[in-house]
């Protein structure tokens, strides 16, 4: 019998994708790892343990067939192996660039914890299928039997796009209504290029393009439209809006010129980067180029922010952070990058005012020390008394978070049900709102979270809206007979 490919976990060392040097990288906005030649990944995919009980799998919220998968780049089945991965998600390369792996599969890899080191699952992953993409593996999308229904999808984010894709491969009509000029939601617009290149999500909102969905690009509900109104167009909706109201500080200068939203600011780059003509980036009003920066927040978006200031030519860039490097919520990987990068973080602390009136010129700001556990299990920061001091400021980029917006008020339609955190109401049984045949999927409805997660939620939803469709037309063959 031959020798299995696998279990080389002991013989072979983890190795990730080779990254492109610190300062090369920050000169621009390209992808800063450089792919797995097929010799690599098959290698790689090659340490995979095949354990009975596959933790990668469980503790992906796709629960994609990884194990499976690793195997058949092991023994070169490539085009397998994409077809795998593609069957259970509909952006592997993009959750292979984007997904925190530290926290998910591969923090979750059996052989992580025999002290080897974990598979390099994301690295193979979004391998795989840039292989397919230009082997010409991705099929276009394969619409079913028309139904003679159509559904309204409000959000072009990954909720809004998986369910899209689903739902016209069910038979539907699809039609995705958004607010942005392009598609793809914080895909394109929150998420700069060093981490997700723009053509990456933009073929795949082009293969959904082309497979019949209409895109609805620059409409917003509430002005173009009401949710009522929607209601009358198409036989079911979902709102997949994603959430955009961004968490404040409540401290003296806070509305001095100068300390923007993250969103804002990232929004700006990616228009840039897409050659958009930007005219806060010209003006200088959201471009980082010879200021002193000041970020704070501890996430993901907050990496985003400190490392497109880098390489917008930032003067100094630093991270302002109210907990330690240990209990930071973003990736452990990204807040490596920064620093390699030449991001200064400030670690246990936390602003209390802003200087200027014109222009902001610097924050002011207190150490802080970490007392008992509060309710999520992690320790409160406090104030540690008699320790402020403070830091030059030319732009202050405020990245703390988002909420839900009033959709509500937004969309015309007071009875839509909200919790009071402002996310929307569902039954989670069946994904709906209060509004019959409206639904709800996504961070508007989890609160802010992974992508990943949307892209499930995406493809739950579309099941729950099937079967929801399907009894309708049940019902109004019934009523006709």
């Amino acid at each position: 019998m031959a020798d299995s490919p696998m279990l080389k976990f002991v013989a072979r060392d983890q190795s990730y994708p080779e990254k492109r040097a610190p300062a090369l990288r920050a000169e621009d906005f390209q992808e800063i790892s450089n792919r797995f030649p097929v010799e690599k990944a098959e290698d790689q995919a090659g340490r995979c343990s095949q354990c009975g009980v596959p933790y990668c799998s469980v503790h992906c919220p796709l629960h994609n067939h990884i194990p499976d998968w690793l195997r058949l780049t092991a023994e070169g089945r490539l085009r397998e192996a994409y077809e795998l991965s593609n069957s259970t998600s509909t952006m592997p390369e993009i959750c292979g660039r984007i997904c925190p792996q530290d926290r998910l599969c591969e923090g979750n890899c059996v052989i992580e914890f025999s002290g080897h080191g974990a598979v390099t699952i994301g690295s193979v992953e979004k391998f795989i299928t840039d292989t397919a993409w230009e082997n010409g593996w991705v099929e276009p999308l394969h619409v079913g039997a028309p139904r003679g229904q159509s559904v309204g999808i409000i959000g072009a984010g990954p909720a809004g796009l998986t369910a899209a894709e689903y739902l016209r491969a069910g038979g539907y009509d699809v039609h995705i209504y958004d607010r942005h000029d392009r598609a793809g939601g914080l895909l394109t617009y929150g998420i700069p290029g060093f981490k997700l290149e723009k053509p990456v999500v933009m073929r795949r909102v082009q293969r959904l393009k082309d497979g019949g969905i209409v895109f609805h690009e620059g409409f917003e509900v509430g002005r173009d439209a009401t949710l009522e109104d929607l209601r009358t167009r198409h036989d079911a909706l979902l709102i997949a809006t994603g959430v955009y109201k961004p968490r404040e500080i409540k401290a003296p200068g806070v509305g001095a010129p100068g300390v923007v939203e993250a969103l804002d600011y990232l929004i700006t780059s990616n228009r840039k980067s897409f050659g958009d003509a930007v005219p806060a980036f010209e003006d200088g009003s959201l471009n980082a180029e010879g200021k002193n920066v000041v970020v704070i927040g501890g996430g993901d978006t907050a990496m985003d922010c400190v490392r497109t200031a880098i390489r917008q030519g930032a003067a100094s860039v630093k991270c302002l952070y109210r907990r330690d490097k240990a209990n930071m919520p973003g990736s452990q990987n990204e807040v490596k990058n920064a620093e390699e990068e030449g991001v200064d973080f400030v670690w246990l602390s936390a602003p209390e005012a802003f200087d200027g009136t014109e222009k902001v010129s610097g924050v002011r700001a207190a150490k802080m020390r970490l007392g008992q556990p509060d309710a999520s299990g992690r320790r409160a920061p406090e104030p540690d008394p008699g320790s402020e001091f403070r830091l030059d400021a030319d732009l202050v980029i405020k990245a703390l978070g988002y909420d839900a917006e009033d959709l509500p008020h937004m969309f015309g339609a007071d009875d839509l049900s909200v919790t009071r955190w402002g996310t929307l109401r569902v039954d989670h049984k069946s994904m709906q709102t209060n509004i019959e045949g409206v639904f709800a999927a996504g961070d508007i409805v989890r609160g802010a979270s992974l992508v990943v997660w949307a892209i499930r939620d995406g493809r739950d939803v579309a099941d729950h809206m099937h079967k929801f469709l399907k009894t309708k037309a049940r019902a109004k063959l019934l009523e006709a007979a």
